[in-house]
């Protein structure tokens, strides 16, 4: 821990406005903070992070405060799943060069995911995702990611590199993204040619209205994914007026179940939310959204760890069925409910009933074929 120390700067109590004093019930009260001395993270779940880097956005920053901005909301929630512990680690320190911050959170999100801790990143523009993608490449371990985000962050013709930077991380040597998913793009602020370009390459990319209309869809999507990485912009100003840009987008609601579904999943290792811009809020009231985003990761969590491992065939039902002349194994939890598909190479993946109910039919289920055409 201490080389971790190197990078990472303590959270002052004023700061956080831990002074002024909190509940029993509180998460402030069950969160061990990094102020003077660093803690022992041994029994932590969860390692919350922040993340000071913004030039990526914008050369005249502006949101260096955020991941404070964000713990004072998150500190006020209550603490219900005191299975869940957690620990958070302060702020990364910000590099001379912006590569030298995605250096640093790389170095210290790779210690925690060697130590098998699920992290949490707050703060930071959209871009910092590359030092947390980074993470993986320094320990070698392909991975499915996902953006949640309004726009397709692979505009080539523009210097900004918040507006870029996936460019770097799916085509980057050596690419160890297997596979890619994006939700809630809104179509408008996309062009065309892109999204062919991402069918292309096997990519799944989910407009706003498909992730709206087929909400229970998405949780297979994130109980795959080891990496995610959600952006405020994502949400429709009403719900988080620091996004100034855009009037459409998901509700608060919408973005805590999707944050929710993230958490129930156990290959999941880091979940960053980036974009936040204090000085464009209005009564905090983003802030408090990014907390409850937080909150309801935890939730997930916490559901994540009373699902059964698939040894344990007890805890499951078993379905067999066939379509197309494949024979295919299906199984239900019986703790959460949730589905997994058998795929020819005998690896399971998170699947709904709605593919239960396609293949019963004799009829491929989409996520089966996409899969299949990736291997």
């Amino acid at each position: 821990m201490q080389d971790l120390q190197d990078f990472l700067e303590p959270v002052s109590v004023h700061t956080i406005n831990a002074d002024e004093g909190y509940y029993e019930g509180q998460l402030a009260r069950h969160i061990d903070l990094y102020q003077e001395a660093m803690p022992d993270i041994s029994p932590a779940s969860i390692v919350i992070i922040g993340a000071k880097e913004t030039r990526g956005e914008s050369i005249l920053g502006g949101a260096e405060n955020a991941a404070n901005e964000i713990r004072k909301e998150f500190y006020k929630l209550h603490y219900w799943h005191t299975d869940i512990k957690i620990c958070d680690l302060g702020n990364v320190k910000t590099g001379e060069t912006v590569a030298d911050s995605y250096a640093a959170l790389k170095t210290v999100v790779a210690a925690l995911i060697e130590q098998q801790k699920t992290v949490i990143i707050i703060g930071g523009s959209h871009d910092v995702t590359l030092g947390q993608y980074n993470a993986y490449r320094h320990l070698n371990l392909q991975i499915e990611a996902t953006c949640i985000d309004a726009k397709i962050d692979l505009q080539s013709e523009t210097p900004i590199r918040s507006d870029n930077f996936l460019m770097e991380m799916l085509t980057g040597d050596p690419n160890l993204v297997k596979h890619y998913n994006h939700l809630g793009f809104q179509c408008y602020l996309v062009h065309p040619k892109l999204l062919e370009t991402m069918d292309k390459l096997r990519f799944d990319c989910y407009r706003l209205g498909t992730v709206l209309e087929l909400m229970e869809e998405m949780e297979p999507v994130l109980r795959n994914s080891h990496l995610i990485s959600f952006d405020i912009c994502a949400i429709k100003n009403a719900d988080a007026p620091a996004n100034t840009d855009l009037p459409n987008g998901f509700t608060g609601i919408e973005a805590c179940t999707l944050a929710r579904y993230a958490g129930m999943s156990d290959r999941l290792s880091s979940f960053g939310l980036y974009g936040y811009r204090p000085e464009l809020d209005r009564n905090a009231l983003t802030a408090k959204q990014a907390a409850q985003i937080l909150w309801y990761f935890i939730d997930g969590k916490h559901k994540s760890l009373h699902e059964a491992n698939h040894e344990d065939k007890h805890n499951f039902i078993e379905f067999h069925t066939a379509f197309a002349e494949v024979d295919t194994l299906f199984l239900q939890s019986k703790k959460t409910g949730r589905w997994w598909m058998q795929m020819p190479n005998n690896k399971l993946i998170a699947c709904s009933y709605s593919d239960y109910k396609k293949a019963s039919q004799n009829q491929i289920p989409e996520r089966w074929l996409r899969v299949q055409e990736r291997n």
